[in-house]
């Protein structure tokens, strides 16, 4: 079905955001081996099982085709900002390295949510449906400029007038993320 910018749930990208520095973890997060293969290739099939007709990655990443950040230190909002300047207006279904357990279905429904410039989960800000287009790219050209307090995808959500969708049953714990070698032990369990 399409959206009042004609763009289909079954049109849309997938986005890795992998660029982070990994510095509570220790190590580097992308690579940490989640069913056998290493998190960044999860995420990618993950977004690929959720119907992505093509999958992006953000960071230091050229065996993956990533999109180097055109900035550093701006955060996954620099991730995306360098998403953005790669690719063609569209919806962007957009996910961290380090959340495992999402699944298919989750993302799906995300994809599919009605259209709005910005939806994420109630309470989660990943993963991200946005519609990038000339008004999220400003806002994003915006927030590279912004202080760091104030440079976030929070910000993004709040600027764009994002809306949120509500979780049912167990969903939250397909939301959590490893940022720690103890959450990643949890997570792996």
């Amino acid at each position: 079905m399409a959206g009042e910018s004609g763009v289909t749930a079954s049109a849309w990208t997938g986005v890795v955001l992998a660029g982070g520095h990994s510095s509570r973890m220790g190590r580097d997060k992308a690579y940490l081996h989640w069913r056998g293969q290493p998190l960044i290739e999860h995420m990618q099939a993950l977004l690929t099982a959720a119907g992505a007709s093509q999958v992006l990655v953000s960071g230091p990443y050229p065996q993956y085709g990533a999109v180097a950040d055109v900035a550093a230190g701006l955060g996954p909002v620099g991730g995306l900002i360098s998403i953005a300047a790669a690719a063609p207006d569209g919806l962007l279904v957009i996910v961290p390295v380090d959340m495992p357990r999402l699944t298919p279905a989750l993302l799906r429904n995300l994809a599919a949510a009605p259209d709005a410039a910005c939806t994420c989960y109630a309470g989660h800000v990943l993963p991200l449906r946005l519609r990038l287009e000339r008004r999220s790219r400003d806002v994003l050209d915006g927030l590279r400029s912004a202080a760091r307090s104030g440079r976030s995808l929070r910000a993004l959500h709040a600027a764009l007038g994002g809306t949120e969708m509500a979780l049912t049953g167990h969903a939250a714990g397909e939301l959590e993320n490893c940022n720690t070698p103890e959450q990643w032990q949890e997570i792996s369990r």
